[in-house]
């Protein structure tokens, strides 16, 4: 390849830091050993025969084919050590990531996991800013440089004490939800304006409702007769063996959203975000 390149005995000599007699020898031996001329020795230049042109693009392949296998060797070593920024909101860090965390962990113990909660929109922000490599939020969300890839189905349900009237059902309208006093997240989260664009749509009228921080606050306050509210299913699931929470259907399939992976479209992954996302994808997908 350095003759090749060259197309000078001496000159891919000097690349190599060998003499020019054991760059001739070197290529004799492997003409020998083909049963091919490779090189035309023109005077001081060196050109392909027929022969030596095929070779040389099958070798280039090689070369390619290893330097691929020494980046593939490089990652492994990469990932070792390094870090991980994730951002999400408290539900999913709370109740969808301890599995999954555990399982890339246990793969990749050298990787320095942060975890940043925050809504949506907020997660959305900080890929933006590459201040996150990957945020894991509610879909939809919609930005120019962010890339969302869809990973498993959200379902968002009424929860009601189970001494409330509606403990007797399994399911209940938007309309009749709203006749009790409700208590809600605030407007920074996407459950609540997913909640509000659901009610608009509906032509249902706006409810009075005390609005809370907290997924575990309003859990608390419903399980005490504080009123009813709507809340990830993934988030009530001791509440719901322990009989502290009854849950009701309340959106059609058309309104339920999925949980996504947002992550930055230009660039690339670093080599921690991408084995994580891949450990994200398949631990979801085998739940």
């Amino acid at each position: 390849m350095a003759v090749s390149r060259t197309a000078s005995f001496s000159r891919a000599a000097e690349q190599l830091y060998k003499t020019q007699p054991a760059i001739s020898q070197a290529i004799r031996g492997l003409e020998e050993e083909l049963g091919q001329q490779l090189i035309l020795r023109e005077g001081r230049t060196a050109g392909l025969t027929e022969a030596g042109r095929i070779l040389r693009e099958h070798v280039r392949e090689s070369f390619e084919w290893l330097q691929r296998a020494r980046l593939k060797l490089e990652g492994l070593k990469a990932l070792q050590e390094g870090s991980l920024t994730l951002s999400t909101s408290d539900t999913t860090a709370s109740y969808i990531l301890p599995p999954i965390l555990k399982s890339f962990h246990d793969q990749y113990p050298g990787i320095d996991i942060h975890i940043q909660n925050h809504p949506s929109p907020q997660a959305l922000r900080q890929v933006v800013e590459r201040t996150a490599d990957i945020g894991i939020v509610t879909l939809p969300v919609e930005h120019p440089k962010v890339h969302s890839e869809a990973l498993t189905t959200r379902k968002d349900v009424a929860i009601c004490s189970p001494r409330n009237p509606l403990a007797e059902r399994k399911r209940v309208t938007l309309q009749k939800l709203l006749t009790h006093p409700f208590l809600m997240l605030t407007r920074e989260s996407n459950t609540r304006r997913h909640f509000d664009s659901v009610v608009q749509q509906s032509d249902i009228q706006a409810p009075k409702m005390m609005e809370i921080g907290s997924i575990e606050v309003i859990k608390r306050l419903v399980s005490n007769d504080m009123g009813v509210s709507i809340v990830p299913l993934v988030a009530i699931q001791d509440e719901l063996k322990m009989k502290r929470l009854h849950a009701l259907d309340v959106f059609r399939t058309s309104q339920l959203r999925n949980l996504g992976a947002i992550y930055p479209k230009k660039g690339f992954l670093s080599l921690p975000a991408s084995a994580f996302l891949d450990t994200l994808k398949n631990e979801l997908k085998a739940s």
